[in-house]
């Protein structure tokens, strides 16, 4: 019985895999370069939840058990979140209000970006991360269109890709307006 307990659970390492590769595609430099997300901690928050979301869209019209694993990774971006709180000194107490904050934040962004994104509606989904990812009132477009364009890649995975090779997202440079570093 206490033996289980050090044995490595193969959903779970594929999961904290998953949720790396998604990590890791939302701190490329090219969307706080050339796409202008801002390079802060809410510009940082927006991006990785801008990646989660494209992925649990995808992962949404697959079948089972890829229903498991939205919700595994829902979980996995959620404690992410809990112990990047903790470890910038955010106090015990105030965890709680923080990650409820956070919550809000990330399913109204959900919500927000779904139809346009299902739709492939650039100007409604530019509106929309030009709020929320830029925070101000321009629209995106750029962005927009990199969303887009990972949504249109991530729908033609199968469960199995994504978990093996992980979520393949375009080079954000490639979107970039002339001019743009």
């Amino acid at each position: 019985m206490i033996f289980s307990l050090f044995r490595k659970d193969p959903r779970r390492t594929a999961i904290a895999l998953l949720y790396k590769r998604i990590a890791t595609a939302a701190r490329a430099p090219g969307l706080y370069g050339s796409l202008r997300v801002p390079d802060t901690l809410e510009g940082r928050f927006e991006a990785l939840s801008l990646h989660m979301i494209l992925v649990l869209r995808a992962l949404r019209d697959l079948p089972a058990p890829a229903d498991e694993v939205a919700k595994d990774l829902t979980d996995a971006f959620f404690r992410d979140m809990d112990a990047s709180l903790r470890e910038m000194g955010v106090g015990d107490t105030v965890v709680p209000k923080r990650m409820k904050k956070i919550a809000a934040a990330f399913y109204g962004r959900a919500q927000a970006y779904d139809e346009p994104l299902g739709e492939a509606d650039e100007g409604a989904l530019a509106e929309a991360l030009g709020r929320n990812a830029l925070g101000g009132e321009a629209p995106a477009t750029t962005l927009a269109r990199y969303a887009l364009a990972a949504n249109r890649g991530l729908e033609t995975m199968d469960l199995d890709a994504l978990l093996e090779t992980g979520p393949v997202f375009p080079v954000p440079e490639t979107y970039a307006e002339e001019g743009t570093p």
